[in-house]
């Protein structure tokens, strides 16, 4: 056979004849039978027919599905012969690779470029090479905890591990299982155990799972897991184990413990560098085998790929491990050609391109979160945007939140997060192409989608991020980050909703003012022009609107919730406590009648409160004991049906969760008043209609009382009690002449408030004060302040101050406005009303 490989190139219309020599009978070894190596070698018999190939795996197994593991062990995948790609007898027929499993290298000797090989049977032998190619992969974390070799504790990695569990699975009962580490593998174990039967929890030392995506991204995960009933024990860390009988007691250094039957160790994995390092190759600062841009080590006969290696983050520049499956196959390809032809094909990097499902959640990320770039010090921006899977109005479209970050100068993207049921991978394998090719926000608006009702969008979520960023980039739309929203408002920013009433009612940020966007034009004389305006809508286009009229109508200070309200609630969302975890759906109140009418509705698509309105509307439509099926794909519907229920009678019979799509079936009732007892744990509302200085001491000693007995305490100022809210020092505001004719008339804040009776011209004001003072007794001012300290929720009438002309700016920070369904919505949670 000739030692050449000849093949044509064409160019400007000619045919050119390249010919390429190659040594005859060149040795390759390749210590790794996944993944990189299984590649590399199919590539180098590809490449080179008569070259030699022998393939080394620890194992039994080749060429198999790592990633398919964990739905092995649920069910999921039930034939355990579809994990593998590849049997090593068909592998080694196929490309005529000696394929020996079972047989461990054990050492490398670059001097005399040979190799050290272990038996099954513990006999050794060598091997010599002319390129030698490293894919050992990385090898799971397992700290040094008491009790962590227990029967029933397991890592999983490889097939082996995955029979153990298997086997374990089936010969015991398993109730409990407790997930350590929350990363991809962690959750999908978590899924498949809970498929599985079992209850389980997952144990994290970090505030968050998922560590690749950032907290708000991560936010929606812990709702979702919780919704299906695994208890999460975030910022915990396990102290050791204990067989305790027949079971696994896992103990936690907070003091808990929980009881297992099974437990999943998914702390983590590292390079396997065990014989790079006794072969004195250079290992990189991240703890990977260090190669150059055609996967050499620093030995030049010896090759490396897959998560045993570091290479320069294409980004940042700095040493990077990734342990992804599709980087490893690509290196094999690559290194296979530059072992074969000489260094020709230059390796690109990866960017860290990932994706989880878990449960009907699905999670992606690529590039470099937001914490990544703070940790590293790199000025970025960011985008978060809400939008559906595909066009609203067609069926089943579900919820997909897209986070962006991007260089503040040139708008280069840095890198994509994406949370959602449908749709997900889509967007997050577009995104990471224009990020491998240096692209920016601005190359996300022309990026041509493929569109039907079915599929997306007029606007592909990708489109709407990409406009949101330029709008972000030039200025057009100033943002605020959800975690930025506590700074601002101590610092004096002025938090203004522009969702509808209704949205408000159902919940808003803690001192926010409602005005609607439609009546903003006609209410700008209530917003100060001497504060920042924190603005903020539901997921973020009102805000934008609204920031826009603004800006143009001569306010200097205004920035708009990335996100909206919909990222910030659920960011700052407690996670239930594992007690209070429901298992797999929320318990169902009773159970639909068969002989009832059913009327269902369908409100996918809609945001709050959309769903609750269309709700109401059905519900008005039906008779006593008559029931109501709606479905929403809005995540908050679910606990605003049963605070809807809760306040008006009516009976909610159950609920489900598939797929984003949440279920909610309602018996129609008769709303009744119970009986309820100081025992019954409710709170206690009060309405300060006066500004008599007696009745509001009276007001706030009544309201602390409650507050030191743990019970939920609202006050609402109305009317002439707004005058107890006033600050000392007030900013100036624009007023119109009733407004002015109001403050000459009424007192200026609290200090001016006269007794009810006996004031004699404030001489009576005075002496109360005086003798108050003398006999240890709080202030007005301090026990008003006593009350904000005890979690007490002060709250304004809207109403009245439009009447009396008073401006949200002129009271205290801590007040909230509302109307009258806010101050309806506690009265009918509490067991006691006060007018004073």
């Amino acid at each position: 056979m000739e030692n050449s490989i000849t093949f044509a190139i064409y160019s400007s219309g000619k045919y050119f004849r390249c010919i390429i020599k190659r040594p005859i009978d060149m040795k390759h070894l390749i210590i790794g039978g996944v993944a990189g190596g299984a590649t590399a070698a199919a590539r180098i018999r590809r490449a080179d027919e008569l070259a030699e190939i022998i393939l080394f795996e620890k194992g039994k197994y080749i060429s198999y599905a790592n990633c398919g593991l964990p739905y092995y062990i649920g069910g999921t995948i039930s034939d355990r012969n579809k994990l593998f790609v590849q049997t090593p007898a068909a592998f080694g027929k196929r490309f005529q690779v000696d394929v020996r499993v079972e047989n461990e290298v054990t050492a490398i000797d670059p001097a005399s470029k040979s190799v050290t090989v272990r038996r099954a049977d513990g006999s050794t032998y060598t091997e010599s090479y002319d390129k030698l190619l490293l894919s050992p992969g990385a090898s799971p974390v397992r700290p040094p905890l008491p009790g962590i070799d227990l029967d029933g504790i397991f890592t999983l990695r490889n097939v082996t591990d995955t029979d153990r569990i298997k086997k374990y699975i089936t010969d015991h009962r398993i109730e409990r299982a407790v997930v350590v580490g929350a990363g991809f593998i962690g959750l999908e174990m978590a899924e498949n155990l809970h498929q599985a039967g079992a209850q389980v929890a997952i144990v994290e030392m970090g505030n968050q799972v998922m560590a690749p995506v950032d907290f708000s991204i991560a936010a929606q995960v812990h709702a979702h897991l919780t919704q299906k009933g695994v208890s999460l024990y975030l910022e915990q860390a396990v102290e050791g184990f204990e067989s305790q009988n027949g079971r696994i007691n896992v103990r936690l250094k907070s003091g808990e413990s929980l009881t297992a039957d099974l437990v999943i160790l998914s702390i983590g994995v590292r390079p396997e560098t065990t014989l790079a390092r006794a072969a004195g190759l250079q290992i990189g600062p991240a703890g990977g085998i260090q190669v150059n841009e055609y996967l050499q080590t620093s030995d030049p006969n010896i090759y490396a790929v897959g998560d045993a290696i570091e290479y320069p983050h294409p980004l940042t520049g700095k040493p990077y491990l990734n342990y992804l499956a599709n980087p490893a196959n690509r290196q094999g390809r690559i290194v296979a050609d530059n072992m074969v032809f000489g260094h020709q094909t230059p390796y690109e990097g990866a960017i860290g391109t990932s994706i989880a499902k878990v449960f009907d959640l699905t999670v992606a990320s690529t590039g470099l979160a937001a914490k990544r770039l703070r940790q590293m010090e790199i000025p970025y921006l960011s985008s978060t945007t809400h939008s559906s899977s595909h066009a609203g109005y067609y069926p089943d479209a579900l919820p997909l939140t897209l986070k962006l970050t991007f260089d503040p100068q040139n708008g280069k993207l840095y890198g994509a997060q994406c949370v959602g049921y449908d749709g997900v991978d889509k967007r997050i394998d577009q995104i990471a192409l224009l990020i491998k090719n240096g692209g920016t926000v601005y190359d996300l608006t022309q990026v041509e989608h493929t569109y039907a009702p079915p599929f997306s969008s007029a606007k592909d979520p990708i489109a709407i991020a990409g406009y949101t960023a330029v709008n972000i980039l030039n200025g057009a739309m100033p943002v605020i980050s959800w975690r930025e929203v506590e700074t601002a408002k101590a610092e004096g920013a002025f938090l203004l909703d522009v969702r509808t009433p209704a949205e408000f009612s159902f919940g808003s940020i803690p001192g926010a003012v409602n005005i609607p966007l439609d009546d903003l034009r006609e209410r700008l004389n209530e917003l100060p022009t001497d504060r920042p305006i924190l603005i903020f809508c539901a997921v973020g286009l009102r805000g934008y609107l609204a920031t826009r009229i603004l800006l143009q109508r001569g306010f200097k200070q205004v920035r708009n919730l990335s996100g909206g309200y919909k990222t910030y609630s659920a960011a700052i969302a407690p996670i239930p406590k594992p007690q209070d975890t429901p298992a797999s759906a929320p318990a169902a109140a009773g159970k639909p009648s068969e002989t009832s009418r059913a009327l269902r509705i369908d409100a996918c698509g809609l945001q709050c409160p959309g769903p609750v309105m269309k709700l109401k509307q059905a519900m008005d439509q039906l008779q006593t004991g008559e029931q109501l099926e709606i479905q929403a794909t809005d995540a908050g519907f679910a606990r605003d049906a049963q605070a809807w229920c809760n306040t008006t009678g009516n009976h909610l019979l159950s609920l489900r969760e598939e797929r984003g799509k949440y279920t909610v079936v309602i018996e129609k009732g008769v709303k009744s008043c119970t009986p309820t007892s100081s025992c019954d744990g409710k709170g206690k509302t009060l309405i300060l209609f006066s500004d008599d200085l007696d009745k509001a001491l009276a007001t706030f000693v009544l309201a602390n009382g409650a507050a030191a007995t743990g019970q939920k305490t609202t006050i609402f100022f109305t009317f002439w009690g707004l005058n107890v809210l006033k600050k000392q020092i007030k900013p100036h505001v624009q007023k119109d002449i009733f407004g002015r004719m109001f403050d000459k008339m009424l007192p200026s804040d609290s200090r001016k408030l006269h007794l009810s009776k006996m004031s004699m011209l404030g001489i009576g004001d005075r002496m109360m004060r005086h003798l108050m003072k003398r006999k240890g007794i709080d202030s007005l001012e301090s026990l008003r302040q006593q009350a904000l300290d005890n979690g007490v929720e002060f709250i304004a009438c809207q109403m009245s101050m439009d009447v009396m002309g008073i401006q949200r700016e002129e009271l205290l920070d801590e007040v909230s406005v509302g109307g009258v369904a806010t101050y309806m919505e506690r009265a009918e949670q509490a067991n006691v009303n006060l007018f004073v």
